[in-house]
């Protein structure tokens, strides 16, 4: 029997796992020497201590949910923990505990035997994998650029916060409500689909970085930088994800940026228009006051029924057009205030009518006027911008074409404390792909003799010689209108005058 016991011992001390037996009670009996080496410890300082004072250094039990020895108790079956612990010298380890029962004659646990496995070695890959996607979720969830994930079916089935905002869908309204297809117009995300599957953009399953529209969930379009790949789970297509960014800042820079410089090029134009005409007026216009004068002579001394009138109406009409066109010129090289004046807009507005002595020009058109009751005032040259009033007028009996209504408005802009005047008509509209161009020197859109182009432009640069600014306010179908606006005159007031 001794011989028996002794064999018993050392077999326990040769179980090559970190191992000790423990009573119903928690009290350690034995440990083996791998738990001796593991722990740096001896028998002394274990044995006939509780488990949870040797390992935790606590009176109190552990709570019997996470206890495997208390499992044991309950049902005198095989149980495991796993337990993440920190050494004395700081390093993390994860044991995996079995606890195992020794039963008596009677079936009651007397003993229980606790084996303790190193698994920190199969652990740390999988805590850093976690980690890892721990990481790469609060990467997407915190990218501004919009993120969509949806199978192959289009159910979504990702979407992170930016795309949310993007699409105004919430991830579960899209999820349940929507597919992916539906932010798109009808057959694009077919079509997006071709392209990646063909390897046309980018190589197989991708779409680089390609510029599309998308559709938010109140229906508006919204440009998009669009980036898309398909998932594959081997080479089986199993997912989709695009990354979404959006484009309306951008674009809203690069149309400021393209306003910014067509309004350089005008400017450029205008002022080099000013030193051409300076010249041109010197060097063409004596000749051609010449020719009006001595047609128009002969033509008084000519009978009524002479074949020769019809060719010599022919050379006054149209010199008479071309010393129209070096007017206009001459008013690039005449821009500067020869002579400012306080002048009340309603005042302005009905100067700028009368310079118009042709009342034929207004045949079949109807003129509403809604003037404003304050008194508006401004500061500037009176024909220059009486000038300006002729320009806009005549623009708006163009476009009228001799049947509408033309309403001429003036009114006070509160919040901008400025002066406004408006012409509306009820004409054809300008065209979208001419608004940039409008005030642009020699752009017309009338037939050829018909005008010279330089009535707006020559328009836009008085405004802006007096302070002003103007543009269309809106263009349809169903008419324009042009809005002109003024500082307001602010009288020169003395500071603190001494007395």
């Amino acid at each position: 029997m001794k011989i028996l016991n002794e064999w018993k011992i050392r077999l326990f001390d040769s179980l090559p796992l970190p191992t000790l037996i423990l009573k119903p009670n928690k009290i350690v009996v034995d440990v083996n020497t791998n738990f001796l080496e593991k722990f740096r410890s001896n028998k002394k300082e274990i044995v006939g201590k509780t488990c949870h004072d040797f390992f935790y250094h606590s009176v109190e039990p552990c709570p019997v949910k996470t206890c495997g020895l208390a499992q044991v108790l309950a049902d005198r079956r095989r149980h495991s923990v796993l337990e993440h612990v920190t050494t004395g010298e700081g390093i993390e380890e994860w044991e995996n505990r079995v606890f195992s029962p020794i039963l008596d004659e009677a079936g009651e646990v007397r003993y229980i035997v606790e084996t303790i496995h190193d698994v920190t070695q199969l652990k740390m890959p999988e805590r850093e994998l976690s980690k890892a996607r721990d990481f790469t979720q609060k990467v997407i969830e915190g990218s501004s650029t919009a993120i969509i994930a949806a199978d192959l079916r289009g159910k979504i089935i990702m979407m992170n916060p930016a795309a949310e905002e993007l699409t105004g869908y919430s991830f579960m309204e899209a999820h349940e409500r929507i597919t992916a297809k539906e932010l798109y117009f009808p057959g694009q995300a077919r079509e997006i689909m071709k392209i990646m599957r063909d390897g046309t953009k980018g190589g197989k399953g991708k779409l680089q970085l390609s510029r599309y529209t998308i559709i938010n969930a109140r229906g508006e379009e919204i440009p998009v930088d669009l980036t898309v790949s398909i998932i594959y789970e081997g080479d089986q297509e199993i997912a989709t994800v695009g990354l979404y960014n959006d484009l309306r800042e951008e674009l809203k820079r690069e149309q400021a940026m393209q306003e910014l410089v067509r309004r350089i090029s005008r400017a450029e134009k205008m002022a080099s228009l000013g030193q051409l005409a300076a010249g041109v007026a010197h060097e063409i216009n004596n000749p051609l006051t010449g020719i009006i004068f001595y047609s128009d002579l002969i033509l008084q001394t000519l009978e009524k029924d002479d074949p020769r009138r019809r060719s010599l109406s022919c050379i006054y009409e149209d010199a008479k057009r071309c010393g129209k066109i070096i007017k206009n010129l001459l008013a690039y090289s005449r821009l500067e205030i020869h002579g400012k004046e306080i002048l009340h807009v309603n005042t302005l507005l009905e100067h700028g009518l009368d310079l118009i002595r042709d009342r034929n020009f207004f045949m079949g058109i109807q003129i509403r006027k809604e003037l404003s009751d304050d008194i508006i005032l401004i500061e500037g040259d009176r024909d220059q911008l009486g000038q300006v009033i002729v320009n806009i007028v005549m623009n708006a009996v163009d476009a009228i074409d001799h049947e509408g209504t033309m309403t001429l408005r003036t009114y006070l802009n509160e919040p901008g404390q400025t002066a406004c005047i408006e012409v509306s008509d009820t004409g054809r509209g300008i065209p979208e792909t001419d608004l940039a161009l409008i005030f642009d020197p020699f752009f017309t859109t009338k037939a050829p003799g018909k005008g010279t182009g330089l009535g707006l432009s020559t328009t836009y640069g008085i405004v802006k010689e007096n302070q002003g600014r103007i543009w269309v306010k809106e263009t349809s179908k169903r008419g324009t209108t042009f809005v002109v606006e003024f500082p307001l005159y602010r009288p020169f007031v003395p500071k603190n005058i001494p007395s």
